[in-house]
């Protein structure tokens, strides 16, 4: 954490802040390790304050060594105060978009003549790359998704309900050592798995429905993320076609997936495929985002994104087809950017459309 907090030190002066407050419960779990669902950081130059209530404070002061834990119950803006002029700070940064207007105007109101500035992503560019520490959780986290998929193989099967199948799904999760789900689980068959996040419905699965399963888990607070389209018995030939499609393009993007390429590079490595294939216009989101304490961070692989990608990323492939009415595939991996290439976490197989006679 110590060294987390200093790479956050060296952009004040170009952010034009002496201290950062931190309220964001993922930023504030990634720079201190408070577990606790109430509290927030004040960084300043040489000290780190912790604020609280009284449920946590006996729990921060075990999770959080180097900072002084403050016991604080209601608007922190009276405690801030204090702290603030102890340290002499006369321009405290604020994460602007985690904040509601309501906090803001109390912050305002309260800390007289500091300046406020909102320096919303400071943290979220330091959490874009992941160090051996977080790619092991997300490794675990990965392989607890992994050995669901393996799970619950032998229960797709005509006349079972989609919800039932994302219940065995989230239940393999936790019953390996999940805290939970990484997102609401997607179970969507026949012409649902057309819907990009088409949420497990009571629709019955029916024979030669595709069914496109989209899930994750969370380990110690990171997340996995994957996607695989299988079949109810044998698949059309269609069916087969749209799955080799979208094969294709999400290895060949995996295949540019390396540091130093730019992110909207990797997703024109798989939209272009598809585009030639005649169904651009069926793929309509972007080919993947990043992933570790939340599901979706930085960096996006979006036709947009001119973002360089760094050795320690993170990010889901995912490209698919969606035709209304029929039916979808989409096939995702959680995948580590390295130098030269990158890894793919994901262990599922995904080299043929899966049968399930």
């Amino acid at each position: 954490m110590i060294e987390r907090i200093k790479k956050l030190r060296e952009h004040f002066a170009s952010a034009e802040v002496e201290a950062l407050y931190i309220t964001n419960p993922e930023n504030r779990f990634y720079l201190s390790g408070f577990t606790g669902t109430a509290g927030s950081l004040l960084l300043c130059r040489d000290n780190n304050y912790l604020f609280t209530d009284f449920r946590y404070t006996g729990q921060a002061v075990q999770e959080c060594p180097g900072y002084l834990i403050i016991e604080a119950s209601g608007e922190n803006a009276k405690f801030l105060l204090e702290y603030l002029a102890e340290n002499r700070v006369t321009c405290l940064g604020l994460e602007g978009d985690n904040l509601t207007y309501n906090q803001f105007q109390t912050l305002r109101e309260q800390l007289g003549g500091v300046a406020l500035k909102s320096v919303s992503g400071l943290v979220e560019e330091l959490r874009a790359r992941k160090d051996k520490g977080e790619i092991a959780l997300i490794e675990e986290a990965v392989r607890l998704a992994d050995e669901a998929f393996k799970d619950v193989l032998p229960q797709l099967r005509p006349g079972v309900p989609e919800r039932e199948v994302a219940l065995m799904l989230e239940f393999s999760m936790r019953r390996r050592g999940a805290e939970g789900a990484a997102f609401k689980t997607i179970v969507a068959s026949g012409p649902r798995s057309a819907l990009p996040h088409g949420v497990a419905s009571a629709k019955i699965m029916a024979p030669g429905d595709f069914v496109t399963l989209d899930f994750g888990a969370v380990y110690n607070g990171y997340h996995s993320d994957i996607t695989r389209t299988v079949v109810l018995g044998r698949p059309a030939q269609k069916q087969r076609e749209i799955y080799e499609i979208v094969l294709e393009a999400q290895m060949s993007a995996i295949e540019s997936l390396r540091a130093g390429i730019k992110a909207l590079d990797v997703d024109s490595a798989a939209r272009g495929i598809i585009a030639r294939a005649g169904y651009g216009e069926q793929f309509g989101h972007s080919t993947g985002h990043g992933v570790g304490l939340c599901i979706h961070e930085k960096p996006r692989l979006s036709a947009r994104d001119q973002v360089l990608l760094e050795e320690g990323m993170v990010v889901t492939v995912e490209p698919g087809i969606y035709l209304p009415g029929w039916g979808g595939v989409r096939i995702e991996d959680t995948v580590l950017v390295q130098n030269g290439g990158c890894r793919v976490l994901t262990r599922s197989p995904k080299e043929k459309l899966l049968s399930l006679i």
